[in-house]
Formats: C-alpha cells, structure tokens, sequence
C-alpha cells in the first residue's frame, strides 16, 4: 500500500463515509501509527487533518421560547416541555421522570442515570411546581381508580 491508496482511503472515509472530523482525524491518526509504530515506514501522503466546524448555536430568543411553550396543550406535555427549557432535563430524563424525585419543598429535581450514567441536582422552575402537583394528584386519582376496579397492578422484573 503507497500513498496513493492511503490517499483514496483517506478520501472514502471522508467524501462517502461522511462522517465526522474526528472520525476522519482518527483515521489518518491510525494510519500514521500503522506505517511509523508498526511497519517502521516512512510513506508520504498529502492528507490534512481536518478541522471542526465552528458552527454557532441557534439559541431560541425569550418570546420565541414563550411561544413555543404555549402552543403545547395545557397538560403534561407543556409540563415536559417546561422540564426541559426551564430545568435543563434531556427528552429520556423528562420521561424517565419520578414524582419521588421531586422536591417541591426544597424546589429540586434529582436527575438520576443522566447522561454518563451521572446523576445530578437541577433547579424545579416555580413556574412548573403548580402543574405538577396537579399532575401528581390527577395520576394518583387514576391509580386509586385502577385499584378499586382492580386494574391497578404493575408488572416487575424478577429481580426486583
């Protein structure tokens, strides 16, 4: 293989694979501890490392945001939209979520196995605390409705 051929690779990787700069720059990064490390040759090649786009971030502006909020129907949908605008949870965090992991004395939610497997502490906006304690009560209403039909049963893993 000459440089040539690390050249084409180089090039697939990037025109038809399309994948990441990083990607890209592991390839070329491998490549070049295969023939340095490994074979113990020196083969030139013109490749570039490829630099990461500077992209800004689109940022909502505060009407914009209200606007967004308001047009989901009162609800738990709006109430999960303003968990993650107002509190910073990711869309798995917001529907992973339980009512013992907030606190609505203290004004916090524990975000448990976020991502990294991490937990953390975030804010409870008090703009959310009135919908969801409704939520909290409307959910506890059904469950009591359940159970006295005798449909309120969860299923568990056996090892729970």
């Amino acid at each position: 293989m000459g440089a040539g051929e690390i050249n084409a690779f180089l090039k697939r990787v990037a025109v038809e694979g399309k994948v990441a700069a990083s990607t890209q720059n592991q390839a070329l990064s491998a490549l070049l501890f295969l023939f340095r490390a490994v074979l113990k040759s020196e083969v030139q090649f013109n490749a570039v490392r490829v630099k990461k786009s500077k992209r800004t971030p689109v940022v909502l502006s505060v009407d914009e945001v209200r606007r967004v909020l308001a047009a989901n129907p009162a609800g738990p949908y709006r109430s999960m939209a303003g968990l993650m605008y107002g509190a910073g949870l990711r869309l798995m965090e917001v529907c992973r979520l339980r009512i013992k992991e907030i606190d609505f004395e203290y004004r916090q939610i524990v975000v448990r196995d976020g991502q990294g497997s991490e937990s953390r502490m975030v804010h409870l906006p008090q703009k959310l605390v009135s919908d969801l304690r409704e939520q909290r009560e409307f959910v506890r209403r059904q469950h009591v409705a359940d159970v006295e039909q005798e449909v309120g049963q969860v299923r568990f893993p056996y090892a729970m």
